[in-house]
């Protein structure tokens, strides 16, 4: 993958006032919601402590579907950023398979250099040193905003050397549909897993599917005890009350959920994400919210928090009012699209064969309250709808033909809606 991870740190060009809080986003590859203690999918022996404190002292948000696109090779040194730190893996290329130990680390778009030990850690040390030393910080009388986008947890999964076997007891269930079949999923997922069997152990690759699934969690150790010393350096600069705390993950990752040994496919189980927002002092403590929400909400509400005008229109929502009030009606729905590298103009025609990658298609998703609606981008596929109710209700014909109602009433035509305003295919609505 060719995304950049950083450090990047973004100082205001307005004044502010005292009372206009920092900003920490904490940005972490593919991490399930399900590695996070406090979030109740997890594995009974999940551990994160520090990351279970910060929903403790805010908000959870318990569907959160983030995303991302890849930018290529500009890092926006100069023109976004103050002060940055990258692992430069557009610029060399034979490092780039180096997700957690030496790094070309470019710092701040001049000197680059090889940077040992294990790069979550190393990340952490950077940017406790900008929190509580103000390194890099060119003004230390005005807030600042901090990208910290750890490499971290993503393939090969590797944990910290202190980490390696800490999850060797635990027991990991496996999946009911991680081998066929699978009723109601749609083509491209029948006759088809990411796993095998041999001498009746799962694999997954060379290693067998528990211990995989076990080192890819002993990968989010080091992940949580970064957030325990950021927080604690926040606690000792006495920036803490003031400092608005974002952990969240671009996307999950699906360990043989519907086959699925991946990222990117519209199921939760593939693409939901933790995300969890503090403040202590002024938003609430230990709520969780369930509305859904999604990765373009999080610049409107930093906008607000900054106290800074929105640019343009924005796709996204300030999230201030389920901040305020996490059960607070919310109209707005969540829209993922998966076009893999193709934006804008370039995504007008949907490919004739599907726009595959890693067993993906092209497709489109519409999450609204309990019900979600995906669009695989297939001639001949249809649609899928999903109804999230209360378990009593889950199988009930009446319910399920409500929600599918809903669905094809709210739902589609919300995405009808956003394919005409965007110039995509037409074809699609027919």
């Amino acid at each position: 993958m060719s995304r950049l991870f950083l450090i990047l740190v973004f100082a205001t060009t307005v004044v502010l006032t005292a009372q206009r809080p920092n900003i920490l986003l904490i940005y972490t590859d593919d991490q399930s919601h399900r590695t996070v203690g406090c979030y109740p999918e997890s594995f009974d022996w999940v551990r994160t402590p520090n990351i279970d404190s910060l929903a403790r002292n805010g908000v959870r948000f318990a569907h959160a579907y983030i995303g991302k696109w890849h930018t290529g090779t500009d890092t926006g040194m100069g023109l976004d950023w103050d002060y940055q730190i990258v692992w430069n893996r557009p610029g060399f290329t034979d490092n780039s398979r180096n997700y957690f130990n030496d790094q070309m680390i470019t710092f701040n778009n001049g000197q680059t250099r090889l940077v040992e030990g294990y790069s979550t850690d190393n990340y952490t040390k950077w940017a406790i040193e900008f929190i509580k030393d103000g390194k890099g910080r060119k003004d230390e009388t005005k807030p600042w905003y901090l990208w910290l986008c750890y490499g971290a947890v993503h393939g090969p999964y590797t944990p910290a050397p202190r980490h390696v076997g800490d999850y060797t007891n635990a027991v990991v269930p496996i999946p009911k549909d991680i081998f066929d079949p699978r009723p109601g999923k749609p083509s491209w997922l029948q006759n088809r897993s990411a796993f095998r069997e041999r001498d009746g152990e799962i694999m997954s690759g060379k290693m067998t599917f528990a211990d995989a699934v076990r080192q890819y969690h002993e990968g989010v150790l080091a992940i949580d005890e970064g957030v325990g010393r950021l927080v604690a350096a926040l606690k000792e600069s006495g920036q803490l009350e003031n400092t608005l705390v974002v952990f969240t993950s671009d996307q999950g990752f699906a360990w043989g959920q519907h086959g699925v040994r991946s990222k990117l496919a519209g199921y939760d189980a593939t693409i939901r994400a933790p995300l969890i927002i503090s403040m202590p002092g002024s938003l609430p403590r230990g709520q969780v919210c369930e509305r859904p929400v999604g990765g373009v909400d999080l610049i409107p509400t930093f906008h607000r928090f900054a106290g800074i005008e929105l640019p343009w229109q924005m796709h996204g929502h300030d999230l201030t009012p389920l901040l305020r009030n996490p059960q607070a009606a919310w109209k707005h729905p969540v829209l993922i699209a998966n076009t893999w590298n193709s934006f804008g103009s370039d995504t007008a025609v949907i490919p004739a064969d599907g726009g595959f990658r890693a067993g993906i298609p092209w497709y489109v998703m519409l999450r609204h309250g309990r019900y979600k609606y995906i669009h695989s981008l297939l001639e001949n596929e249809p649609a899928r709808h999903s109804y999230q109710g209360a378990s009593s209700d889950r199988y009930s014909p009446t319910c399920m033909a409500s929600a599918v109602a809903r669905i094809n009433g709210q739902c589609c035509s919300k995405v009808g809606r956003w394919l005409v305003q965007s110039s995509r295919i037409a074809s699609f609505l027919s």
